[in-house]
């Protein structure tokens, strides 16, 4: 699972990130940008981890390989 953290104070958003890293990267951005101000705004949910962007397309590779090599046996 991944989180994007939005401030409430301005338009700063974190990357899509582990929850650990996006709420320490979010109290960084108020301490430097908002001193004073407790951390707020959103917290964006998403299902996939961060690094699962290409997952998809890595799975329809490795088929396409799979497929081309059956086909290519059965020709012969």
């Amino acid at each position: 699972m991944a989180n994007r953290y939005w401030c409430a104070e301005c338009s700063f958003k974190t990357p899509w990130l582990e929850k650990s890293e996006g709420l320490r990267r979010q109290i960084e951005h108020y301490a430097r940008k908002h001193p004073g101000t407790s951390p707020g705004g959103q917290v964006e949910t998403r299902r996939l981890g961060p690094r699962a962007r290409n997952g998809g397309l890595l799975l329809a590779a490795a088929a396409l390989i799979v497929f081309t090599t059956i086909v290519a046996a059965w020709c012969h």
